[in-house]
Parts: structure tokens; C-alpha cells; sequence
């Protein structure tokens, strides 16, 4: 069987229209390709504003029901992907605004700085940097600070799972929840999952190769030995005290087998979990760009989640 017969018919035609590219190459012409238009929720209320980060101002989208009552709501802190390399917060109106209406919550997107202009720690840094500011500003965007998730998705999710930890550790803010969906964990390319999906076989999904590429500008000059678990958090030792998490990931995507690990080994160090894995489908799969039954079942599971973990509707 051919690798590409393994993928579901209903998501073939995405894979086979998406473009072919090379990071070292075309990652100008990757940044700046015209995203497919999707029509903006007419309940949804977006704002964007400028806030200090750690060296330089950032750009934060906030997402809240437009004719929203005077209570404060629960928060969802996004992260977008993009393999630490590529993304906008403009690129994920669509999903915030999904999450708006379907969880009645504000939704703030960070626009951290990429590589490899700016190699770790300075997306990371940045992510802080807005979840901190969204807690300091609760009142101003009436939100309930005991209800706050961090959520993302490939590299949005690696930052996401980076987030949990550095926020345990530096103590300062409490998060709720945790969504970090078929993160980008693992700088070291190691897992079978890693090997099996490659330019060979599936050259228009995120691969192998391309995976590569990304790491070494996000890490820069920082040697395989000495790559911290807030870079690649399937390096961590501790996942003790980290908050309930749920994640997905597609069977033929090469950061499954690396998310399979982190969600067994978040529940050995006693934090809740759920998981879900979804044969014939690969990276990215569920973006809201498209219609699939699939992306529709896997979205539809993330709103499950939402609810569940910031204790909405109990």
C-alpha cells in the first residue's frame, strides 16, 4: 500500500493541493502566502492591542462575545504554530472565534517573535510575557482568573506544554488547563514516528525533513546536549504538578509518537489526561480552513475539553 492510501479519502484532496516547500529555501514565500479567506463570526468581538514584552512590543488579538454580559469569563491563552518558524495570530480568527462561541469565553492571541530570527528563548519568553499580562489586566478584560487555559497547536502546542512547566516553576500565575494539541515536543528526531513520516511519502504535510530544518533555527547555537525541556519539553524529567491536559494527535503525523510518550508520561507523574488518536490523518489536519467530517470530530473534541477542564456548564 502506498503511504498516501493510508490517509482518509476525505482529507486527500488538501493534502494533494497543499503547497511543497523547502524551510531553508521558501521561508519568505511561506510567510507571506495568502491564507483562505473564512468568514469572521458576526458574534465575535476582536480587539488588538500592543504590550511590553521582554525586549520588544508585541501584538495580543482579544476575542470575546460581542454582546457579552457583565460577568467575567473563563480565558483561553492561544499560541499559534507554525514550527516556531512561520504563523500569525491572524491566521487562527477562525479557531478563536470557534472557541468564543462555543465555549462563551475571551480568547487572547500572542504574536511572539519567530525564528530563526529570534531562536529560543524568545517565543517562549514572549508567550510568558502575555499570559502574565492577561492575568495583571483580568479585571480589564473581566475575566476569572481561576479559569484561564493555555492552548495551541504544533509549535503553539510545544509552547503550550513549555508554558505548564515554566509556569509551575516560576510560581508567579496559575493556569487551569492545558490543550497542547500535536505539539512540536522533541528536538531529536528520535522516535519511529519521526523516521516514518518523511519528505518521501507525504512532501506537501509537515515531515521529517521540514521538522529538522525548524529546530535547528529555533535553537540556534545551543548544542543537542545542552537543549533545555523549556525548548523541548520532552526533555523534561518532572511533569509533577502540572495541570490537567487533553491532546490529539493524527496517526500519520510524525510528532505522534513523541505525544504519545509526553501523555503517558503526564499521567505516571499523576496529572489528568485525556488523548486522542486519529487514524489517516496527518499534521494539522482539523484546521479550521476546512469542512471535513474529521477536522469537524477533532474540534468538536477540543470544545468537549474546554468545557471540561474550565468547569463550564456544571
Amino acid at each position: 500500500m502506498a503511504y498516501e492510501e493510508r490517509v482518509l479519502p476525505e482529507l486527500l484532496p488538501i493534502l494533494q493541493s497543499a503547497v511543497r516547500f523547502d524551510l531553508n529555501k521558501d521561508l519568505d514565500m511561506m510567510r507571506n502566502l495568502r491564507l483562505p479567506y473564512i468568514e469572521k463570526s458576526t458574534n465575535v468581538s476582536t480587539t488588538t492591542l500592543m504590550i511590553n514584552g521582554p525586549e520588544s512590543e508585541l501584538l495580543v488579538k482579544i476575542y470575546e462575545p460581542k454582546n457579552r454580559k457583565n460577568v467575567n469569563l473563563p480565558a483561553v491563552f492561544w499560541t499559534h504554530g507554525g514550527g516556531y518558524v512561520l504563523g500569525h495570530p491572524d491566521g487562527d480568527d477562525g479557531i478563536c472565534g470557534y472557541f468564543v462561541n462555543e465555549v462563551s469565553c475571551v480568547v487572547v492571541s500572542i504574536d511572539y517573535r519567530l525564528a530563526p530570527e529570534n531562536p529560543y528563548p524568545a517565543a517562549l519568553e514572549d508567550c510568558y510575557a502575555g499570559l502574565k499580562w492577561t492575568v495583571d489586566n483580568a479585571e480589564r478584560l473581566k475575566i476569572d482568573t481561576s479559569r484561564i487555559a493555555i492552548a495551541g497547536a504544533s509549535a503553539g502546542g510545544g509552547l503550550t506544554a513549555a508554558l505548564a512547566l515554566m509556569v509551575r516553576d516560576r510560581g508567579e500565575i496559575k493556569v487551569a488547563f492545558q490543550m497542547p494539541l500535536y505539539p512540536m515536543l522533541d528536538d531529536r528526531n528520535i522516535t519511529p514516528s519521526s523516521y516514518e513520516v518523511n519528505e518521501g511519502n507525504l512532501p506537501t504535510a509537515w515531515n521529517r525533513e521540514a521538522n529538522e530544518i525548524a529546530w535547528k533555527m529555533y535553537l540556534g547555537n545551543i548544542n543537542s546536549d545542552q537543549v533545555p525541556y523549556y525548548a523541548a519539553p520532552a526533555r523534561a524529567k518532572d511533569l509533577t504538578g502540572l495541570p490537567p491536559a487533553y491532546t490529539f494527535v493524527g496517526q500519520l503525523d510524525p510528532f505522534r509518537d513523541e505525544t504519545i510518550d509526553y501523555v503517558a508520561r503526564l499521567a505516571q507523574a499523576g496529572v489528568d489526561v485525556e488523548f486522542h488518536l486519529y487514524p489517516g490523518c496527518f499534521h494539522g489536519f482539523d484546521s479550521i480552513f476546512n469542512n471535513t467530517n474529521i477536522s469537524k470530530l477533532a474540534r468538536n473534541g477540543c470544545i468537549g475539553a474546554l468545557l471540561k477542564g474550565l468547569n463550564i456548564g456544571k
